[in-house]
């Protein structure tokens, strides 16, 4: 392939095949995983609901249908915002670059949006969301993904990370870890539906519990 004859791939352009070329990955279902982060308690408010109905009320109709742009502006950055991931010396990031070279092979991107530490740029990443796709889309955003989250592990000197993607109105959360070496195996949890209010509740508190869980 002529990005790896470069020596270099973006996250835009990055396969699965790609992947596999540069580490040892393996994708497992193992729901169980997931038990501690979707089983994290937090009330949602009145005004945390009503945000939410509205969400799901304004965009029924015709979020199958948005582009990138207005997938973003009009559902899922006011749930981010909502969420509120400011706190301490940690916050969000969208659209920096990270990169890292792994076994030989720069990989390197723009993540729509991180959750890391840092003051003027992001230096320590914990949580990543990518990539706000229309639900028909060709592009395989889970494996953009796990690119970044390789990227993330290199930079933060961490052996498990946690990130979600989204497919239109489908969001699926996932958990990345290293086993030795450049040996890795990801799993990824059952959808949740956003226009659902129950499901988009529980993509909600899940949000929240990435804020107590797993940026330390």
């Amino acid at each position: 392939m002529e990005n790896l004859k470069k020596n270099e791939i973006s996250f835009r352009n990055v396969t699965y095949q790609d992947i596999k070329k540069i580490v040892d990955i393996k994708k497992k279902y193992n729901f169980s995983k997931f038990e501690k982060w979707f089983s994290y308690i937090y009330e949602i408010n009145k005004d945390e609901e009503i945000l939410m109905l509205n969400l799901i009320k304004n965009n029924r109709l015709y979020l199958q249908s948005f582009n990138e742009e207005q997938l973003k502006a009009s559902f899922i950055i006011p749930i981010l915002f909502r969420v509120n991931f400011i706190f301490n010396d940690i916050r969000d990031w969208y659209e920096y670059s990270i990169s890292a070279k792994i076994n030989g092979v720069l990989l390197k991107g723009r993540p729509y949006f991180m959750i890391a530490k840092g003051d003027f740029f992001p230096e320590k990443p914990y949580f990543f969301i990518q990539e706000f796709k229309r639900s028909n889309t060709n592009s395989d955003p889970e494996i953009q993904l796990i690119a970044e989250i390789i990227v993330a592990m290199k930079i933060n000197k961490r052996k498990k990370l946690h990130a979600c993607y989204i497919l239109g109105r489908n969001w699926f959360f996932v958990i990345l870890e290293k086993l030795k070496s450049e040996s890795y195996e990801y799993f990824v949890s059952e959808s949740f539906d956003c226009l659902k209010i129950k499901e988009l509740k529980q993509i909600y508190i899940n949000l929240q519990a990435v804020k107590v869980l797993f940026c330390n």
